[in-house]
């Protein structure tokens, strides 16, 4: 289990060993879900159209910052599309609006990140079953724009570089997130922290037993002993991670997905990349942000301060954040209710302390 595993299970007031049981038995799909969420993974629909809680209509306001923190290149970037259908002249269903926000953190260079950011959105809209079957279109987009990186990078050498992709698309009331690496998703409820996205890492056991069914392995916590994220688009030029036009690599292309029906209780969605993850925890950052909102009520303010304050809390890492609102008024005060489980020590404390042994 990674750290977000233990994390979950101690909030749950479990064991670790009965929390990763408890995983593996809800890995089917929702058979009570909405036609949009008919292939989602983790599904979580409101159940009454009726229910005054459920029955309202987003107000989206977004923002973003970056910071290059301490490293020598830059290496993430971002996109926020409040219009998706209409940045790529495609005529949507009824009108609707689909908005589209991702983050994107390359490694190895910056080539891929800037690829998948530039023509994922683009691949998406031209599917044939966008908007009706979301995420369907969202899985094979992922897979098809690795592809095209693919043969960019056979025609361009210096291109060669992987990235990690986290985005969220909002439809009418549908959140759908989709997940390759360890960026993270965090949904404000009331207050409480909602995981959005699992972090995609060596550590973690289901990745681990999917890792190895395939002839790949863990060595010193990286996939194959060369990479720390065991779900990425590109890397096309490390040997035995991929083959072009084949499945059943070890680093997979594949994106992982979770539709939530959204309500007026959920707040605003944080979108970054892991340098954030490094020290916050989900509903650290979330405290953290209802603070900044209810001070200001900026957005794109309150993105800049979540950014400065990981890196006076020591993190080495690019930083991005996108941030999405749900509301036009800033969050109100909530009471939210705890964990009883002790906790001896911190994840970022952890984290910390792991920084300082190896250094």
């Amino acid at each position: 289990m990674c750290v977000q595993d233990i994390e979950q299970a101690s909030d749950k007031g479990m064991d670790p060993s009965q929390f990763l049981d408890a995983q593996i038995q809800n890995q089917s799909p929702s058979l009570n879900s909405s036609p949009l969420a008919s292939i989602c993974e983790n599904t979580a629909v409101a159940e009454s159209n009726d229910d005054p809680v459920t029955n309202f209509v987003p107000i989206l306001r977004s923002g973003e910052w970056s910071d290059i923190g301490s490293r020598n290149y830059m290496e993430d970037t971002h996109i926020c599309i409040a219009d998706l259908a209409k940045k790529f002249g495609h005529q949507c269903l009824d009108g609707e609006t689909v908005s589209f926000f991702g983050v994107f953190d390359g490694h190895g260079g910056k080539g891929a990140a800037q690829f998948v950011r530039d023509n994922l959105p683009r691949v998406i809209v031209e599917d044939a079953d966008f908007p009706l079957k979301l995420e369907k279109v969202v899985t094979r987009s992922f897979m098809e724009t690795d592809g095209a990186f693919a043969e960019k990078c056979s025609l361009q050498d210096a291109l060669q570089s992987g990235t990690t992709a986290l985005t969220a698309m909002i439809f009418g009331r549908s959140l759908l997130v989709a997940n390759l690496g360890d960026c993270r998703a965090v949904l404000s409820r009331l207050g409480s922290a909602v995981e959005m996205s699992k972090d995609h890492r060596p550590c973690c056991t289901m990745e681990r037993m999917r890792i190895e069914s395939l002839g790949g392995f863990i060595d010193d916590g990286y996939l194959n002993g060369q990479l720390g994220v065991t779900r990425a688009l590109g890397d096309w030029h490390l040997e035995g991670m991929k083959v072009l036009d084949a499945p059943g690599g070890p680093l997979s292309a594949e994106p992982e997905l979770k539709l939530i029906t959204l309500t007026k209780e959920d707040e605003f969605l944080i979108i970054a990349s892991d340098g954030v993850w490094d020290v916050f925890r989900s509903q650290n950052a979330i405290d953290f942000v209802r603070r900044r909102l209810q001070a200001h009520n900026d957005v794109k303010q309150c993105c800049k301060e979540l950014v400065e304050e990981a890196i006076k809390r020591g993190a080495s890492d690019n930083l991005t954040i996108v941030m999405v609102c749900f509301h036009s008024d800033p969050p109100s005060p909530a009471v939210v209710h705890r964990s009883r489980v002790r906790r001896s020590i911190s994840a970022e404390g952890l984290q910390n302390i792991r920084y300082l042994l190896e250094g």
